[in-house]
């Protein structure tokens, strides 16, 4: 018995375009993020990124006392040095904390470093490291045709160095 098929059978075979052995062994994937959901469940979701504004929230700042010193990188990097160098000198603080998250870290380094160098090495520095947890909303470009708001979870480095003279601990 002979089956009969309902698609036409041809006697030559119809070749897609050739693939190069670079892209066959490379897998495709459709374009997308997969994102973990903000309650840490172990299923992600594929979000596609032009349907998505990520909105960067502000860190969770520290207690604000008068002698901490939140470094970053839009200020002018003079500006800020100032600003420690008057609260050492006229402020009535003998030590100030100087703050700096991610890219700002090397800038808060820079100034620490500034500062003892221009005391002739009366100011001494004590640094520690931390990790800060991060939050980012991913919110959908047209509200109707998209999911809801969606937030993200990161971590970022952060230096707090105590800058103080010796005998004022």
């Amino acid at each position: 018995m002979c089956a009969i098929s309902p698609f036409p059978v041809s006697d030559s075979l119809v070749m897609a375009e050739p693939r190069s052995l670079i892209s066959a062994s490379i897998p495709q994937t459709p374009p997308g993020i997969i994102m973990p959901p903000a309650d840490g469940s172990g299923t992600g979701v594929m979000m596609d990124p032009i349907e998505y504004t990520l909105r960067k929230r502000l860190p969770r700042k520290l207690p604000k006392h008068r002698n901490d010193v939140y470094v970053n990188m839009k200020t002018d990097f003079r500006a800020q040095l100032a600003r420690c160098q008057k609260l050492l000198e006229g402020g009535g603080h003998g030590e100030i904390r100087v703050h700096g998250l991610g890219l700002a870290i090397n800038r808060a380094i820079n100034i620490a470093l500034q500062l003892q160098a221009s005391s002739q090495g009366a100011l001494q520095l004590a640094a520690n490291t931390s990790t800060v947890e991060l939050l980012d909303d991913m919110e959908p470009e047209d509200p109707d045709e998209a999911g809801e708001p969606m937030a993200r979870s990161r971590n970022n480095s952060a230096i707090h160095i105590k800058v103080f003279y010796p005998d004022s601990q």
